[in-house]
């Protein structure tokens, strides 16, 4: 299911989408040469001087951007190397140059803040010291995006052939941010530096993405991934701001809105992302970030708040909500993501669109100030938000129940609005998934809000993460995730292994989800998997069953569940989970005379897992019968 209007698309083309429908005439270049506003004010926030900034250097909202600042100023910037951007090529790492490149951005964005809420000279040189590292620096492009190095056998980028990824995008919408609140303090001290920013700009960034139009990320085979909005909203704001007026100006602004309107085109009408929560900031909340600021530009006459898959996918994260920090992970997703998230984004969003949850989800999760390592775009948006500066933190909605036909997520707690007693998720979806993890049929069981029956989450970026080893990396494979191993056979990895058959009930008393899983595994004897999850709220007490048929006896199956916590086994056919920081126990039970019980415990080493889990998950592995007919249950609850 899509939202799409008309599905009216050629082979290397973007499909029509919800805002070209809509918008119609008012998106060709004609119209946009009339219709955007000037460079110097078509992004929505002041120049330096405005008394918006006089009130946030006063109202403590930048500390932490001060503080941070203030340590670093007079020492040397981070300086990527050729040896850390070879490295990619040569052992898979990628962290080390691209650290280098995120704490440089991250200090100009200080730098920039600084200069702007306190007006001194000396953050204004620290900016441009900034502003010109990265006109200087030889790529904008991460190494792991660069399609130039290994097709000539090199493993430093073409400084010639500029790579447009979403380092390159997010570096010309910083320095367009940079240019719209110092642009003319930065003229008056450093002549000629503004017209450097434009010709880097221009020929890393806005030419390139107009003269190839065969970029991956533009979803050309009718799948675009969260990099489509990341890279047009912020090729959008580089070219508002940075562009001179007229056809080419337009032109770039069509072409970015275009590809946001395909990547809402693909969104499910439900506005779910598969990749889960954590990649929902980067791929939707992106395409929303660039329609405020279309609106802007175009004096609110391209307005997105009457398209319908925007309001859905406004919903999303407070949907995905466990309680506190947690929420539930797919895909390459943490299940504790990064605390710092533009929350004002869906907030100005739920104000338009009149979605109280979403507005209350987003105040429950306000910060106290700005990040020390905000991005310059979103902390400028933050900053000039008043109605978001002055909300009171309150309380997350955490709804009772929500099923997401368009990525088969479903998610049920005991009692709407408290994360007290048990939650539980399933999904179901395909396995050619966006970041995919061949977990179809997948279950996620919460106690309190704190999830004890887990998904692992992701190891840190290397070249095999996205590479064709991808699933030799455990944390990707089914057998380290909640769902059956069919007589020795993981689940197959495409679109065409898959659930099926897919039914739910949500109904005051009882959310189940009934799903077929034998297309998902490669096992031609198999004929039926069902795999049902229940919740009974009155009782609450999950149950999750399986039933199998297959053409004849065999091989025995195994049921895997990953476990948080101290795991105890206080008699056979019992474990019972109890999740660090001494919150309420779950006891886990099944009969031991059907399937025998093993568990083996995986110590997590990488930063990326351990940081969410700690040092350890531990995998329960239940070995069924082999058995042509069978069925078999496990039963969680809270153990008082």
């Amino acid at each position: 299911m899509t939202n799409t209007a008309t599905a009216e698309s050629t082979p290397g083309s973007l499909t029509t989408g919800p805002l070209l429908t809509a918008w119609g005439a008012a998106m060709s270049p004609e119209a946009l040469v009339r219709g955007l506003l000037p460079p110097g004010a078509a992004l929505p926030v002041p120049a330096a001087g405005d008394t918006v900034w006089d009130r946030a250097a006063e109202s403590g909202v930048l500390l932490a951007v001060r503080e941070r600042a203030e340590s670093e100023l007079g020492t040397p910037w981070p300086q990527p190397l050729a040896s850390q951007y070879a490295r990619y090529f040569r052992d898979g790492n990628r962290t080390g140059y691209e650290s280098q490149v995120f704490e440089r951005q991250d200090r100009l964005t200080r730098a920039v803040l600084m200069a702007l809420a306190g007006g001194a000279d000396g953050w204004l040189d620290e900016a441009a010291d900034g502003i010109v590292q990265l006109c200087e620096q030889s790529s904008w492009c991460w190494p792991a995006h660069e399609d130039t190095c290994r097709p000539r056998g090199t493993v430093l980028p073409d400084v010639a052939t500029p790579c447009l990824d979403l380092g390159a995008a997010d570096v010309a919408a910083q320095l367009a941010w940079a240019d719209q609140v110092l642009g003319d303090r930065l003229a008056e001290r450093f002549p000629g530096l503004r017209e450097r920013v434009r010709a880097e700009v221009r020929a890393r960034v806005l030419d390139p993405f107009v003269r190839r139009r065969d970029w991956h990320w533009l979803g050309l085979d009718g799948d675009p991934s969260n990099w489509c909005p990341w890279i047009c909203g912020n090729v959008l704001v580089a070219a508002l701001r940075l562009a001179e007026p007229g056809q080419e100006r337009a032109r770039q602004v069509a072409l970015a809105v275009a590809g946001i309107d395909h990547y809402l085109a693909a969104l499910p009408d439900d506005g779910s992302v598969d990749e889960g929560y954590e990649y929902w900031w980067n791929g939707a909340c992106r395409a929303l970030e660039a329609l405020d600021v279309l609106e802007h530009a175009t004096s609110g006459r391209l307005d997105a708040a009457e398209i319908p898959v925007v309001r859905e996918t406004v919903r999303f994260p407070h949907r995905m909500h466990l309680g506190g920090p947690w929420y539930l992970n797919l895909a390459d997703a943490r299940a504790r993501p990064p605390a710092g998230q533009p929350w004002q984004v869906p907030h100005r969003w739920a104000r338009r669109l009149g979605v109280p949850d979403a507005r209350r989800h987003a105040e429950s999760q306000r910060a106290a100030g700005i990040p020390a390592d905000a991005e310059l775009g979103r902390a400028l948006r933050e900053l000039v938000d008043v109605e978001w500066q002055g909300a009171a933190p309150g309380e997350p909605p955490l709804v009772a129940g929500v099923w997401l036909p368009g990525t088969q997520i479903g998610l049920a707690r005991t009692a709407g609005g408290t994360a007290r007693g048990l939650t539980l998720a399933i999904k179901g979806g395909h396995n050619g998934e966006h970041h995919n993890h061949n977990d179809v049929g997948s279950v996620v069981v919460a106690v309190d809000g704190v999830p004890v029956l887990v998904d692992a989450g992701r190891p840190t970026y290397t070249a095999q993460t996205f590479g064709p080893d991808r699933y030799a990396i455990w944390t990707m494979r089914s057998d380290w995730h909640n769902v059956p191993e069919v007589r020795g056979a993981p689940q197959g990895q495409g679109r065409r292994f898959r659930a099926r058959d897919v039914e739910v009930v949500d109904e005051p008393g009882r959310f189940e989800a009934r799903l077929d899983l034998a297309a998902a595994y490669p096992v031609p004897e198999l004929e039926r998997w069902w795999r049902t999850a229940a919740l009974d709220r009155r009782e609450s007490r999950v149950t999750i069953g399986d039933a199998w048929s297959f053409t004849g006896d065999g091989e025995p199956s195994v049921l895997h569940f990953l476990l948080y916590g101290q795991v105890e086994q206080p008699s056979a056919g019992q474990a019972v989970i109890r999740p660090p920081g001494g919150g309420r126990a779950v006891l886990v039970a099944w009969d031991p005379g059907v399937a025998t019980a093993a568990f083996t415990v995986r110590t997590l080493a990488d930063p990326m897992l351990s940081e969410v889990w700690g040092d350890r998950l531990t995998r329960l592995e239940l070995r069924l019968p082999g058995t042509a007919r069978g069925a078999f249950e496990i039963r969680v609850g809270v153990w008082e």
